[in-house]
């Protein structure tokens, strides 16, 4: 049987999973190349180079990529940032 400090720290990791259960998903387009896709992912989602590259050729290829997992919050700010610079992007 769980202490009233287990289950609260139980609570509190249930949470968090869900929190961080949320993907930003970038959507294909006909307007904007690899490099700047690529650089929009590097300098917004902190991908590095070959991550940003293989997920510019998913989203060409399948239509669109799930680019990022993390919390809604964390999530929301990356896709208005994404948004701004014109790419079509997601949150589930």
């Amino acid at each position: 049987m769980m202490n009233e400090e287990q289950k609260g720290e139980n609570d509190y990791l249930e949470s968090h999973n869900r929190d961080k259960g949320n993907y930003l998903i970038l959507h294909n387009d006909d307007v904007h190349d690899f490099e700047y896709v690529i650089n929009s992912l590097i300098g917004i989602c902190n991908h590095d180079k070959i991550q940003a590259e293989q997920c510019a050729y998913l989203v060409h290829y399948s239509g669109k990529c799930n680019i990022k997992k993390g919390s809604y919050s964390e999530l929301q700010e990356m896709k208005i940032e994404l948004e701004n610079r014109g790419l079509e992007v997601s949150l589930i």
